[in-house]
């Protein structure tokens, strides 16, 4: 058996420590060749003992130089240390666990050097869908499959079914802390009470935009990258146990929906042996046990992240890179306490309103449009802050 040569991006993220835990089950099959993470350089060691790593990159470069003073191995940094650790010969298949807009050249020039991709990275598709899809034509030896709970569902629902057979796609959402709040009661919502996740145990950033729905919002978004199904046939369904991770609704009225335990070891591990399934040691789940599965339907008013996330989605072009950027600013700033809960939507929706859209957008343009949010929601906030707005 030939085993994989792992570039693991996103080392000790949520997505990172359950990927080691998959390749603690099979080490038979896998051999982990380089590691990456922002600062927590103390954390990759024990990673770099355990698997033997051959390099590793730090996203700051005061980071990176602290691990070269702990490992012989060789240390890169920067986006430039990312792209060298994707594009190295001794890697061929790269999982993508970073959060944020930093993922997204990564995956792309993986792709370029026809490696294969384990995408949790959402933001590679909502700020460059077109761009990675044409990549993806461009180099047939290079495969990308989803890692995302709800993408991966999907995939494994579609099982390769061609796009014309799909009536909708149905997003299943968690609903996050605050699905049953009442929206008067929303500016009393402070940072501890936005990172209690009713089911996940995620990240900061991430769990916030699943408090504010934008999550959903952005994985709609990749949605219609990933499977090409139009926005108006991708739905979004609140499912409080998490227990279907999404749904494909075919033309034949036929409904096909993976379920699970939430455990990202699953998707991890399907998207790593695809086309095949291999052992897993996870919770099993048990239908007997399951008194009753809820849905509902999302509030829109409630939630209008999610709202500006179908209207970027619809814009097309550079707005979803857009509304990605500008979240990622607004989110680290509620994180540090200096706005409230419900400025997130309201300084989104104004930065997407000012936005000059563009069209058929080059790498160069959605990284461009990406700088003016960052630039646009920081300049909003501070007038924020100081009571201006």
């Amino acid at each position: 058996m030939q085993k994989k040569k792992i570039a693991l991006l996103g080392a000790t993220g949520s997505i990172g420590l359950a990927s080691l835990k998959v390749f603690r089950q099979h080490p038979e099959r896998f051999n982990l060749v380089g590691i990456a993470a922002g600062k927590q350089w103390e954390k990759l060691l024990p990673i770099i003992e355990e698997f033997k790593v051959e390099f590793a990159c730090l996203w700051d470069s005061d980071a990176a130089a602290e691990l070269r003073k702990h490992t012989t191995i060789k240390v890169l940094e920067g986006m430039e240390g990312l792209i060298e650790l994707v594009t190295h010969r001794s890697v061929d298949y790269v999982l993508n666990g970073l959060v944020g807009a930093i993922g997204c050249r990564p995956t792309l020039e993986a792709i370029y050097c026809g490696k294969h991709v384990g995408l949790a990275n959402k933001e590679t598709m909502v700020m460059a869908g077109e761009i990675i899809n044409a990549a993806l034509k461009q180099n047939p030896n290079s495969r990308l499959i989803p890692i995302d709970s709800e993408h991966s569902a999907i995939f494994q629902c579609l099982a390769g079914r061609p796009t014309e057979e799909v009536e909708n796609i149905q997003l299943t959402a968690s609903g996050g802390p605050f699905r049953e709040k009442a929206k008067e009661d929303f500016g009393s919502i402070r940072k501890a009470d936005a990172l209690k996740h009713p089911t996940w145990i995620m990240g900061e950033k991430i769990t916030i935009d699943s408090a504010t729905l934008m999550n959903k919002g952005l994985e709609v978004i990749e949605a219609h990258y990933l499977f090409g199904v139009p926005f108006q046939n991708i739905k979004v369904t609140i499912h409080p146990s998490s227990i279907i991770h999404s749904m494909v609704q075919f033309r034949d009225r036929s409904l096909m929906a993976q379920l699970g335990c939430p455990d990202m070891q699953l998707p991890i591990q399907y998207a790593l042996s695809y086309p095949e399934r291999w052992p897993l040691n996870v919770e099993r789940l048990d239908m007997a046990k399951i008194a009753k599965l809820e849905f509902f339907p999302p509030d829109f008013e409630k939630f209008p992240c999610l709202a500006l996330a179908y209207k970027a989605g619809h814009l097309g072009g550079t707005a979803p890179a857009i509304l990605n950027a500008a979240n990622e600013v607004v989110v680290a700033k509620f994180l540090a306490e200096k706005i409230a809960f419900t400025d997130i939507p309201e300084i989104l929706t104004e930065i997407l309103a000012s936005a000059s859209v563009k069209q058929n957008p080059t790498l160069d343009d959605v990284l461009s449009a990406d700088k003016w949010a960052r630039q646009a929601a920081e300049e909003k906030m501070q007038l924020v802050e100081r009571g201006l707005v």
